[in-house]
């Protein structure tokens, strides 16, 4: 049997390469895969729960963490092995552990701007004066090899037929981040507004929720935000963005689209975060960090609970990692009251969860926060509206027309802690892709 062999390099290139209607059919493959993991039997599907394996993880050296992530669909078998490194120590200066301190503006009150604007017509981003780098950076004039250590995963994705023979041999750093964000941008799609964008983050899986966003529903974002510890670090993002031939259609998606990016080190941090929160339709927390990535107050206030949004949280994948307030969580699954005085947006009363064994073991926001399996569902669940609103209408719901209420226009808060599944699922249709469009190598009778 023939061998494909993707190295990083072939994957990225391929999966650049991906249309709208790629990237949808990937997508529905995938929700399908999830859908069958959270409803389906051994007896009727590869992909059901009882056939997926908790990972193993082995800490290493250096901050290192080594997960090893077996899996299976109903036509092929493989195993994930990834090295990923845990939030680095921070400095007080550096660490958005600070968020619930008042920074000085004493030192910026005569700065030009509170971060760095792009317009679609702009073809490479704007130089941040050396006079206003130690407003915007992280605590630093100049970017250091700390603030830009890599948090993506250094790894590979082996696929087997069902009979236990080797097809495809995949590099895991870009396909991890693809999934990632095609997995949670499933919930993203179905939302009515998705006008404004707030992105944590500025590595891979950031560039990855970024682009499938604005491959999925470019025409109607207007604003991307992107906050990110280390200034340099977003700005290197976005000269990738607008400077990069592959992101020239969906830079010019619509008239209105425009980007920024801010530091933690700004002066008016704080001030700007709050602004950017309370005003965004979707965020998108992409980090391994620790601590939550901004207080909970900002949504959880009577004014932050005006608007829905979608929350999706993919960064922290161990119990001791956090982007989410356990707060958010908590106000997400109370009972709702009949009688209020303030106009709030809708909640579902639960977290949606990409796997319920995993998150409860693993989830850092979920064990915080203390939820029950009772207030988390997973996202295979709810791919299939019209089976998930019979689940809603038995617990006393409004059925498919409150589901949908929820799922478009609530707050929905979706957290991820990744399922070796979405590699085997996603792999699959890689590799048939490549093998079509001539990507990567073939070791003819392995």
């Amino acid at each position: 049997m023939p061998l494909t062999v993707l190295p990083d390099t072939e994957v990225r290139s391929l999966l650049f390469s991906l249309t709208h209607e790629d990237v949808t059919d990937l997508q529905e493959n995938l929700s399908e895969a999830l859908h069958q993991y959270s409803t389906g039997t051994q007896e009727t599907t590869g992909c059901c729960s009882t056939n997926q394996p908790q990972r193993i993880a082995i800490p290493a050296d250096n901050s290192l963490t080594t997960l090893f992530m077996p899996a299976s669909t109903s036509t092929s078998r493989g195993i994930k092995i990834a090295t990923l490194a845990t939030a680095p120590e921070l400095n007080r200066q550096d660490s958005l552990q600070s968020l619930d301190s008042t920074y000085s503006t004493a030192s910026t009150s005569n700065s030009q701007s509170t971060s760095s604007s792009l317009s679609p017509g702009t073809s490479t981003p704007p130089a941040t004066p050396a006079s206003q780098m130690s407003n915007l950076s992280i605590g630093h004039s100049t970017s250091t090899a700390a603030s830009l250590q890599s948090t993506s995963p250094v790894g590979s994705l082996t696929l087997l037929t069902s009979a236990g023979a080797p097809y495809a041999f995949l590099a895991a750093s870009e396909l991890t981040a693809f999934r990632t964000a095609l997995a949670a941008t499933i919930l993203f799609r179905r939302r009515t507004l998705v006008h404004t964008i707030v992105v944590f983050g500025a590595g891979q899986q950031a560039l990855w929720h970024i682009r499938l966003a604005l491959l999925l529903r470019g025409a109607d974002i207007h604003h991307i935000h992107i906050v990110n510890r280390s200034f340099e670090r977003a700005r290197q993002l976005m000269t990738e963005i607008y400077t990069n031939d592959a992101w020239a259609h969906l830079r010019k998606a619509n008239d209105k689209l425009d980007f920024s990016i801010i530091g933690a080190g700004y002066g008016e941090y704080n001030r700007i975060l709050k602004e950017r929160v309370r005003k965004a339709d979707v965020i998108f927390c992409c980090t391994p960090s620790t601590t939550p990535l901004f207080p909970a107050e900002h949504l959880t206030s009577t004014e932050g609970r005006k608007k829905g949004r979608y929350l999706s949280a993919v960064g922290s994948y161990r119990h001791q990692m956090i982007e989410l307030h356990p707060d958010i969580l908590k106000q997400a699954v109370a009972p709702e009251h009949k009688h209020h005085h303030h106009k709030h947006a809708q909640k579902g009363g639960v977290v949606v969860v990409d796997s319920l064994s995993s998150c409860m073991k693993e989830a850092g926001e979920v064990k915080q926060a203390g939820l029950t399996p009772e207030q988390l569902v997973e996202i295979g669940e709810l791919v299939m509206v019209k089976k998930a609103s019979q689940m809603e209408m038995a617990a006393g719901g409004e059925g498919e027309i409150g589901l949908k209420k929820w799922l478009m226009g609530g707050n929905v808060v979706y957290k991820s802690v990744g399922l070796g599944l979405m590699d085997i699922c996603v792999g699959e249709d890689v590799v048939t892709l490549a093998r079509e469009r001539g990507y990567g190598k073939t070791v003819e009778g392995f």
